[in-house]
């Protein structure tokens, strides 16, 4: 692992955090998208489907782990806590998230590294993360008041995003079999990049959190 997929992991790690430290502590998820959180909750439950088939490292369970029990509970308390769910503005997060998904799906089905259920399902969480972020994007737009928590959650997202792409350049010049498969992953590419998709499909998806 090089120094950019593990700042990129940090950043992703603090992004949960200060997000959880708003709806935790103040008991509030105001200038939170649940459209977005939704469709990270899709993403990383379709990437770590081999979470308890296949074990690599600790490192790699812990951060599967984590993302996976961070987005779903996130999803629960915005909709279900009775607290924080009289906080959230769903009069302006009207993005209709589910015209993302079909989309990518049909991507993932068209463009994939081999055609089997783990592989199609790994593939289009790469291309549903790179626009997951457009339901929140377009909400901070309409509300324009944006809180300091909010702010920086977004701004760890987009840092984490901006790692991930020199992660990806790195691998591109120290790893020979990123060349012929990089172009390809282009297309998944429309707002954040996604991170890079590996033929050596085992040994990326081990240290692909």
């Amino acid at each position: 692992m090089n120094i950019f997929r593990l700042a990129g992991d940090m950043t992703h790690l603090f992004s949960i955090l200060v997000l959880l430290l708003k709806i935790h502590t103040i008991k509030s998820c105001a200038g939170i998208s649940l459209r977005t959180q939704e469709l990270y909750a899709i993403v990383f439950a379709t990437r770590y489907l081999d979470i308890f088939t296949s074990y690599i490292s600790l490192y790699n369970t812990t951060m599967k782990l984590i993302f996976l029990g961070s987005s779903f509970s996130i999803v629960w308390y915005m909709r279900h806590h009775k607290i924080v769910r009289r906080s959230y503005d769903k009069d302006q997060d009207t993005f209709r998230h589910y015209f993302l998904i079909l989309p990518c799906l049909l991507l993932a089905l068209l463009i994939n590294e081999k055609f089997t259920f783990r592989e199609v399902m790994w593939t289009f969480s790469l291309y549903l993360e790179s626009v997951a972020i457009l339901p929140q994007l377009v909400m901070l737009q309409r509300t324009r008041n944006i809180d300091n928590l909010t702010g920086q959650y977004v701004f760890l997202l987009g840092a984490y995003r901006a790692f991930y792409i020199l992660n990806w350049i790195y691998r591109y010049f120290t790893e020979e079999h990123f060349v012929h498969w990089i172009s390809m992953n282009l297309l998944s590419l429309p707002l954040f990049v996604a991170p890079p998709h590996s033929p050596h499909v085992s040994a990326y998806k081990a240290m692909g959190v």
